[in-house]
């Protein structure tokens, strides 16, 4: 389904603010006839009835309450970037239109997707329209907040400090559009639309798919789009409401942005071919490893942080990788074919360690534990699909206790 049209929307939010279509034509300085028309046809796009009429007035339907509580969402994210413009104007003296000019899914789509891709013909090619059209919505943003939102780069089109600010909350508010009809058809018993998920390396082996394929058997209307960036970029995603939630290692930090919920304890462990020489040993020392390849993840990450600061704790020199990868693909094909080393939880090699190809050897590694759990933004309202996956996940996560 395309994106509904937010003025319609906002018509719809004052209509029950008001109780009543003549009420709420003052309000809009629209003729209620006019309002009345916007309101038929959100209805018709959303093919259910928001309203009860009635002689003293208009009574919102259990389909309408769920859309309110989204339009008052999509309305306060744009009410905060009329009042962050508001503010710079005192110093910049630009002019800033009123906030119904904001209500155009259109042009926040467009400024939204530039954030992501730094390049307009991209842009154009998504929203299936000409790079002029997209230039002219931005211009038009532009004028409405009285700021530049991007500016000119070797790299493309990056934003500006405002345009950053503010294309993360556009991004909220399409968010919260996309969700409406999902939670129309929740209320009919049907859990439906698109899920997207930013996966960490912890989840994808065995707990992601497992909850996966319960979901979907369950809801098969369901669609599920998996992220596998960097934790950073995926971050900045649930930020920006691309992503509903984050499931695999959470990091240690508190956060007053970020909801994190631990699920399950996890450790790593180090891993070899089954027919490794350290393998038919009962007990290892670190100067056993001695001479031994290694495959690690990349610095900087949790994961090697933790393996670095091991051996610190040990008084023995970290191991310099031969190989440095994220990639799990690539680290059980060098496991399997050589006598490389990696330090890596057992689960995200489950089912290389259950055929055979891939054992845990016995060395004692201290402070290798870490939590997996779910994280999304604070103050989220997640679609019936998004709560549907996190009970599954929560329910696979249960059974490894």
């Amino acid at each position: 389904m395309s994106l509904l049209n937010l003025r319609h929307l906002h018509v719809f939010n004052v209509v029950a603010t008001t109780g009543g279509v003549r009420r709420s034509s003052d309000t809009l300085l629209r003729a209620s006839s006019a309002v009345a028309r916007s309101v038929a046809a959100l209805e018709q796009s959303l093919e259910t009835q928001l309203f009860e009429r009635r002689g003293r007035g208009m009574l919102l339907t259990a389909a309408g309450e769920a859309v309110r509580l989204r339009v008052e969402r999509i309305e306060a994210e744009l009410r905060e970037v009329r009042d962050d413009a508001l503010r710079l104007r005192e110093r910049t003296g630009s002019q800033v239109a009123n906030l119904d000019a904001l209500f155009n899914e259109r042009r926040l789509q467009a400024a939204a997707l530039l954030a992501e891709t730094h390049h307009m013909p991209s842009v154009a090619r998504l929203m299936d329209v000409s790079p002029s059209a997209v230039s002219q919505s931005l211009a038009l943003l532009e004028g409405i907040l009285g700021q530049p939102l991007f500016f000119r780069t070797a790299h493309g089109m990056l934003p500006t400090d405002a345009g950053r600010r503010w294309t993360e909350r556009f991004g909220r508010a399409l968010a919260e559009l996309r969700h409406i009809p999902a939670d129309i058809a929740a209320l009919d018993g049907i859990v439906q639309g698109t899920v997207t998920i930013g996966a960490l390396p912890l989840a994808r082996s065995q707990l992601l798919p497992t909850a996966l394929t319960r979901l979907l058997a369950r809801h098969p209307r369901l669609q599920i789009r998996s992220l596998e960036s960097p934790y950073e970029e995926l971050a900045a995603g649930l930020m920006s409401g691309r992503i509903d939630f984050i499931v695999g290692a959470l990091r240690a930090f508190s956060t007053d942005t970020f909801d994190m919920r631990a699920l399950v304890d996890d450790s790593a462990a180090l891993i070899a071919r089954a027919g490794h020489p350290l393998a038919q040993r009962r007990k290892l020392a670190l100067a056993d490893l001695d001479g031994y390849p290694w495959v690690l993840s990349r610095a900087g990450t949790p994961l090697r942080d933790s393996i670095e600061q091991f051996f610190r704790d040990s008084h023995w020199p970290a191991p310099r990788p031969a190989v440095e990868t994220g990639d799990l693909a690539l680290l059980r094909g060098l496991l399997v074919g050589s006598d490389m080393l990696t330090v890596i939880s057992a689960k995200q090699l489950h089912h290389e360690i259950a055929t055979g190809q891939l054992t845990t050897l016995p060395l004692t590694m201290q402070g290798m534990q870490r939590q997996i759990g779910l994280m999304q933004r604070r103050g989220t309202h997640l679609s019936p699909g998004s709560r549907a996956l996190q009970q599954e996940i929560e329910a696979v996560a249960a059974a490894w206790r």
